[in-house]
C-alpha cells in the first residue's frame, strides 16, 4: 500500500470520528507529518436501546424491594444468558464460558485471564462507555448485577468477587472466584 493510499484510508477514518488527526510539532525545518491515533472512545457498538430497556425497567420497579441497579442487573443477566444444555458439564474451567459469550455479545469485549485462584475478566469496551463515566453508581452496579445473575442462572461453580471500573481509561475488571461450599 503505498502511503497516499493509506493517508486517504486515514482521513475516511478520521472524517468519521474513528481516529484523531493532529500535526507533528517540530523545530527544525521541514515538512510537519501528519499523525495519527485511534480514539479509544470510538471502537465497538454502543447498547444504548438494551440499557434504556434496564433503566426503565428500574424507574418502574423504584421503590419496591427489588429497585437498586445491582437488583435489576441481576433479572437481566439471568434474562440473557444462554444457559449450556443439560449435558454440557460446568466445571471451574468452563464455568464462565456462558458469561463470557453473554458479555461478548453485549459488546463488551472481553478477555478472561486466569491465575491461580481467581479468573479476571477484561471487559475492553464498555457499550455505555458515555453515561457509565457520568453516572458508574448505577451503570456499573447494572453490570455487576447482570454478572451476578447469569452466574446464578448457570448455578455453576464460579461467583463475581468485584468489579473494578476503568481500571483503566478503556478497561474495567471483573474478579470472579470459585463458589465456596457452605
Amino acid at each position: 500500500m503505498t502511503s497516499s493510499t493509506a493517508r486517504f484510508h486515514l482521513d475516511a477514518l478520521a472524517a468519521d470520528g474513528l481516529v484523531d488527526r493532529t500535526t507533528e510539532e517540530r523545530s527544525t525545518h521541514g515538512r510537519r507529518r501528519i499523525l495519527y491515533t485511534v480514539r479509544a472512545d470510538a471502537s465497538g457498538p454502543r447498547g444504548y436501546g438494551l440499557l434504556a430497556e434496564m433503566l426503565a425497567d428500574f424507574v418502574t420497579t423504584a421503590g419496591g424491594p427489588d429497585s437498586s441497579p445491582i437488583e435489576t442487573g441481576r433479572a437481566w443477566g439471568r434474562h440473557l444468558v444462554r444457559r449450556p444444555a443439560p449435558p454440557e458439564r460446568r466445571d471451574a474451567e468452563t464455568a464462565g464460558a456462558p458469561l463470557v459469550r453473554m458479555l461478548d455479545v453485549m459488546g463488551f469485549q472481553p478477555q478472561e485471564r486466569s491465575d491461580a485462584d481467581r479468573t479476571n475478566l477484561h471487559l475492553r469496551h464498555c457499550p455505555f462507555r458515555e453515561v457509565a463515566l457520568h453516572h458508574p453508581e448505577v451503570v456499573c452496579a447494572i453490570h455487576l448485577g447482570i454478572m451476578q445473575g447469569a452466574l446464578a442462572d448457570l448455578h455453576g461453580p464460579l461467583e463475581i468477587d468485584s468489579l473494578d471500573p476503568f481500571v483503566t481509561p478503556d478497561v474495567c475488571v471483573a474478579r470472579l472466584r470459585p463458589v465456596v461450599a457452605a
